[in-house]
């Protein structure tokens, strides 16, 4: 037996190294995000191949083709708000894919950082919560730096209690800001004696109610599992759809296709109807905005920064006229990228 399994995992090797040279052939010198398969956007083919499979043949074909995309490309690391098992983290591995070179830094920051010092090609941040709203650490990091948006993926984000103690035992809680803010009825009513306690991440929040007596963390079912914490509740976030949308940062040019978005940063003259003429001009080129942002000009009273997002890519004629008129009246104007919408 031992030496026909031999034989079958040669005749797989083949056929992956095959694979291989098909790919590199394909695209030799550079990553393209339009390759990889499902976990970022399964071609069209690859989708053709595994139609009428299994489950198991459905998730043996879908790693064999991460696997000879990452070995036959120069597939850089993908930089993420980590430690692993973050919310960035699973953001990350559902759009990259889990075999991705995931590589965790301390700060949205540090993100930013990795793909201006070419440490990583991409990077994953956290833009919006449909909870909270804006991430403000991001937003600040599009106006002090060039880094570009390529993509962007919506991860539901559900929150769990995690300790290894009975929920009547805990005394804290342990979890980044926005988890706690995002869970604060849930607490109030069941943990109304229990002190929160603030950290970096989710993730930390685990590790410390792995090791702390009588401590808990509100963090992902992952991270919980990877940490032998017990689930002592589950989903508990006040808003049960509640959805963190997330950029892919990168120089990666995305073709059109049918249901692209643009994302634009721009300062308009601080004077009377400004901005409402820039969503004249906007809608005068039959575009709809799907999200706008202020953001306050450092150091400037009553200036604003504004981030929009519109429907339609860079290429289309009516975006170009629009970028056009918009660039001769504001006062900075840059493109963060055009990229597929995220469903």
């Amino acid at each position: 037996m031992n030496e026909q399994i031999r034989k079958i995992d040669a005749q797989i090797l083949a056929l992956a190294q095959e694979r291989c040279r098909v790919l590199a052939s394909h695209a030799p010198t550079r990553t393209d995000l339009n390759l990889v398969p499902e976990t970022l956007r399964e071609s069209q083919s690859e989708q053709a191949s595994i139609s009428g499979l299994d489950d198991f043949g459905r998730n043996l074909l879908r790693y064999v083709a991460g696997a000879t995309f990452l070995a036959s490309v120069k597939y850089q690391a993908v930089a993420y708000l980590g430690p692993q098992f973050s919310y960035s983290y699973s953001a990350a591995a559902k759009y990259f894919g889990p075999i991705a070179s995931l590589q965790p830094v301390n700060t949205i920051g540090a993100v930013f950082e990795e793909i201006l010092r070419g440490q990583a090609a991409y990077g994953v941040v956290p833009i919006e919560n449909s909870t909270d709203g804006r991430i403000v650490d991001t937003l600040n990091m599009f106006i002090k730096t060039p880094v570009k948006i390529c993509g962007e993926v919506l991860l539901p984000i559900h929150h769990n209690l995690l300790a290894m103690c009975n929920r009547e035992e805990i005394r804290e809680v342990y979890s980044k800001p926005q988890a706690l803010s995002q869970c604060r009825s849930w607490l109030n009513n069941h943990l109304p004696e229990a002190k929160w306690v603030e950290v970096a991440s989710t993730a930390a929040a685990a590790k410390i109610a792995a090791t702390v007596p009588f401590a808990a963390a509100v963090a992902s079912r992952e991270a919980g599992i990877s940490l032998g914490l017990d689930i002592v509740a589950a989903s508990i976030e006040d808003n049960q759809n509640n959805v963190t949308r997330f950029a892919i940062l990168g120089n990666e040019e995305v073709p059109p296709t049918e249901d692209d978005k643009t994302s634009l940063l721009f300062q308009v003259p601080h004077k009377p109807g400004a901005l409402a003429d820039v969503m004249v001009l906007l809608r005068d080129n039959g575009l709809n905005l799907t999200w706008i942002e202020s953001f306050p000009v450092h150091g400037s009273t009553n200036e604003y920064f504004f981030f929009v997002e519109l429907e339609g890519h860079k290429a289309n004629a009516n975006v170009q006229k629009a970028l056009k008129s918009l660039s001769e009246t504001a006062f900075r104007l840059d493109l963060l990228g055009s990229y597929p919408r995220a469903r």
